[in-house]
């Protein structure tokens, strides 16, 4: 056996098994994304060559791959990028990793954008930029500020936007949630993926997530309503009249943020909107 060639379709037949084993939720995709990394290729490029020997710098840059990731390192942070929207984005351990579920948060802020030519939009704790971008992306006219207390984070939203041509419609701007801002700004939408975790939940997370995304993206105090609750006290003062604010939520916290939302007589009625797997993702108002 140990004269068997180790081509690509070898590698990766072996490292699929043994991250199953070892637990990951996606071991063949793990697999395949790391290869390609390692290997500078596109996944679909391993299957043409399938059959053919591996050379030794790929696979001793696989194997220190897949040793991190069956340590818990997240696959974005290993490769250096992650998908979001049909977008490429450039991730870090300074930001959090895009979820398909915030996915729900930019296709409602779409809906509601798209019959103005040239809406403003604030984006709080914009972490890789991925929604402020790919909102950018996709409404040629709408124009955006983007704030987050971390300069790292700042710097990689700043080179995902110059990717994906709209640096020239983007302000980004260090600032702990709103406070970084004049009174006289408003805007026609804020949204906002903040941290909503309980403090006391952190321990409970996924390795990956609790060990190597950023706590202070994650942690949402003790209730896991702090930031949450600022955010609302903060945000109606910066909202045209009429103006939108759509916040993503944990899957079982809609409601508490409706209750807070209503403490506020300037918020109209919250609604909530579903994910992609039926559970209650984002909240929106709208300032009366």
């Amino acid at each position: 056996m140990s004269d068997t060639p180790w081509t690509f379709g070898r590698l990766l037949e072996w490292t699929t098994q043994y991250l199953q084993e070892k637990g990951a939720e996606f071991p063949r995709l793990d697999a395949e994304v790391l290869l390609a990394h390692a290997a500078g290729c596109q996944r679909i490029e391993l299957y043409t060559q399938f059959k053919e020997p591996a050379p030794e710098a790929v696979r001793t840059a696989y194997k220190q791959l897949v040793r991190r990731r069956v340590e818990g390192c997240p696959v974005a942070y290993l490769v250096g990028h992650k998908e979001f929207f049909s977008l490429d984005f450039r991730v870090s351990p300074d930001v959090l990793i895009p979820r398909p579920d915030t996915e729900v948060l930019v296709m409602e802020l779409l809906r509601l954008a798209r019959p103005l030519p040239a809406p403003t939009l604030l984006d709080v704790g914009t972490g890789s930029g991925a929604i402020v971008v790919a909102a950018l992306k996709n409404h040629p006219g709408m124009k955006a500020t983007a704030v987050d207390c971390s300069p790292a984070a700042l710097a990689i939203a700043a080179q995902n936007a110059q990717t994906h041509g709209v640096f020239g419609r983007l302000v980004l701007r260090e600032s702990d949630l709103l406070l970084g801002l004049a009174a006289t700004e408003s805007f026609d939408f804020i949204v906002s993926n903040p941290p909503y975790i309980p403090t006391g939940a952190l321990p409970e997370l996924p390795v990956g997530v609790r060990d190597y995304e950023p706590r202070v993206a994650l942690e949402g105090g003790s209730t896991g309503y702090e930031v949450t609750g600022r955010l609302l006290e903060q945000a109606r003062r910066h909202l045209v009249p009429g103006g939108h604010l759509l916040l993503e939520t944990g899957a079982n916290q809609a409601e508490k943020v409706v209750e807070l939302l209503r403490r506020y007589p300037e918020y109209g009625e919250p609604a909530v909107v579903q994910d992609h797997a039926g559970l209650p993702r984002v909240v929106r108002t709208r300032r009366g």
